[in-house]
């Protein structure tokens, strides 16, 4: 079963195909396939939705659904042990006091997670101190901050001074 599945889920994620996907990551756990396997093959899937997304041919709608296709395949595979091995680093994500908008962050959020990084998402209307204190708690060597309106400037700008204050080492 394991060997029949390599590339339909990737193509069944890439095709936003929720029901396929789900059906296809349970009778690999059946099948006794490795939940990282699945993990990879979910994550070759995003890599196409990528890449139709920078054609053109997929639309920022489209990566909210495959972003939360993704997230729920993720959660199934986790929870069988698949982790897709190491992290590739920490990072942590919200978006700035004062704004309320997520939907941009969110995608970056699930597709940093898939490709296995590991993501403290703070939410929306985010403190300059809630920043620091995260990456204080986490240790990330990445900040990044969300912000659709442009009042959001001032208070990314304080989230920096408040990082530098802190002598917090991380790339915004």
């Amino acid at each position: 079963m394991a060997s029949e599945l390599t590339g339909a889920l990737a193509h069944a994620m890439a095709d936003l195909d929720e029901e396929k996907v789900q059906a296809l990551v349970q009778a690999g756990l059946a099948a006794g396939a490795n939940p990282n396997a699945l993990l990879d093959e979910c994550r070759a899937g995003m890599t196409l939705i990528g890449k139709r997304f920078e054609t053109g041919e997929y639309f920022l709608s489209d990566l909210i659904m495959a972003g939360e296709i993704f997230k729920v395949a993720a959660a199934d595979l986790a929870a069988q042990g698949g982790s897709g091995g190491p992290s590739k680093g920490k990072v942590v994500v919200g978006t700035v006091k004062g704004d309320i908008h997520d939907i941009g962050k969110d995608i970056v959020v699930t597709m940093l997670r898939g490709a296995n990084y590991d993501v403290t998402d703070l939410g929306v209307d985010v403190p300059p101190a809630k920043f620091v204190e995260a990456v204080k708690e986490t240790g990330a060597a990445v900040v990044g901050m969300s912000g659709l309106l442009t009042i959001s400037f001032d208070p990314m700008k304080e989230t920096v001074a408040a990082l530098k204050t802190a002598g917090l080492p991380v790339k915004v």
